[in-house]
């Protein structure tokens, strides 16, 4: 049940969470993927030698801040597992596997030979999805201010929207519209649980 002061209440009796029968990904699935920490400043992995002089598999790295003021300077080291092209770099963010809602399911599926010899992330399948947030605290989680959860259930905050997701227990959850951000289709990139 959805208090009386929620949006969800506005809809039902229709149900607010559907299942999705066809487990095929499409606008409104729930979905596990991993969801990097956006306000957290990514890490740089640079390559600055390898464990075996003939060893091309593996490398020694080195992990600092990835500031984006801050010049780059690329080694030319042959590491077969860590290739770089000019410009880039080995970045890495902290992330957490948590709820998402799917806005918008992968486009036309572009074909092989139209890209043919061109890179694969070039035109590889994505979609885009916003992450929910716990709401409680707890010994994982931080929690949200009870005033402030209100104010969104209120519809206060055009960036932030309350609801409760379809697990046991119903846990109330945020869920981040201002952190809409793509996804890749790959089986391996995410879990779906059910569809909105």
């Amino acid at each position: 049940m959805f208090p009386e002061d929620s949006l969800q209440s506005l809809i039902l009796p229709s149900e607010w969470w559907i299942k999705n029968e066809h487990s095929m990904l499409c606008r409104g699935s729930l979905i596990f993927p991993f969801v990097p920490h956006v306000d957290q400043v990514p890490y740089i992995f640079e390559p600055i030698g390898r464990t075996e002089a003939t060893e091309h598999n593996s490398a020694i790295v080195r992990v600092s801040p990835l500031k984006v003021n801050q010049p780059l300077q690329q080694l030319n080291l042959p590491v077969a597992a860590m290739p770089l092209h000019e410009k880039e770099v080995w970045a890495a963010y902290r992330a957490k596997k948590r709820p998402c809602l799917v806005f918008s399911s992968d486009g036309n599926k572009v074909e092989k030979i139209l890209t043919r010899g061109k890179p694969n992330h070039a035109t590889a399948p994505t979609f885009l999805a916003a992450p929910y947030y716990g709401i409680d605290k707890n010994v994982k989680r931080a929690g949200y201010n009870p005033e402030f959860v209100e104010m969104v259930r209120h519809c206060q905050f055009p960036q932030f929207h309350w609801d409760k997701l379809p697990f046991p227990g119903g846990e109330e959850s945020i869920l981040r519209l201002d952190q809409l951000q793509p996804f890749g289709s790959h089986h391996d990139s995410n879990k779906m649980i059910s569809r909105k």
